[in-house]
């Protein structure tokens, strides 16, 4: 167990308050006028989702989570559950919520390998891949002169989730997509 000072509470870090696990998602040291320095930090609480505004002051210090990882496969998802399965043992499966998966679940084909967060032991929340790449299964035609709105359109992609896309992305196109803000990044290669 390690404590971290109010300045060492950073983006992607781990920490536990009040009991709960925490992920630090933005941090800002800044000082208002004349007074000490403090740590404006928005924090996600690992079991329920939830994110909430810290501010860490100067003579505070917090400790660090202990964080374990674990590989696992997902497997499909069916009427709000979603199934894994360990990756060296494919007969123990388990299911979890979609508030447990979270919004980028929805980018994720079967047979992926993803980590899952533990805390004392028990499963958390899960850490997927930036980027993954997705193949578009619907998109609507082109429209010409349609492009002074920055020429966007929805599609649908093969795990069923819809993003928008510039205009020249068609039916059948593998591309990119940042899973942590859902948009869309490039086309792959060919």
């Amino acid at each position: 167990m390690s404590l971290l000072e109010y300045n060492e509470v950073t983006e992607k870090k781990f920490i536990v308050m009040g009991g709960m696990p925490y992920e630090v998602l933005s941090s800002h040291v800044f000082r208002k006028q004349q007074r000490k320095p403090v740590n404006a930090a928005k924090l996600k609480n690992l079991l329920t989702g939830k994110v909430t505004e810290y501010s860490f002051h100067q003579s505070e210090k917090v400790e660090e989570a202990e964080i374990e990882t674990r590989e696992v496969k997902y497997l499909y998802n069916n009427r709000g559950e979603w199934w894994f399965s360990e990756t060296s043992d494919p007969s123990k499966r388990f299911k979890v919520s979609l508030e447990a998966v979270g919004p980028q679940g929805r980018f994720l084909k079967p047979d992926t390998i993803v980590e899952q967060l533990l805390f004392k032991g028990q499963p958390m929340s899960f850490k997927f891949p930036v980027i993954v790449e997705l193949k578009v299964t619907e998109a609507p035609p082109n429209v010409r002169g349609d492009t002074a709105t920055g020429g966007q359109k929805i599609v649908t992609l093969e795990t069923g989730a819809t993003i928008n896309v510039p205009l020249f992305v068609n039916a059948g196109d593998v591309i990119k997509i940042n899973t942590e803000n859902g948009e869309y990044r490039e086309r792959a290669g060919k």
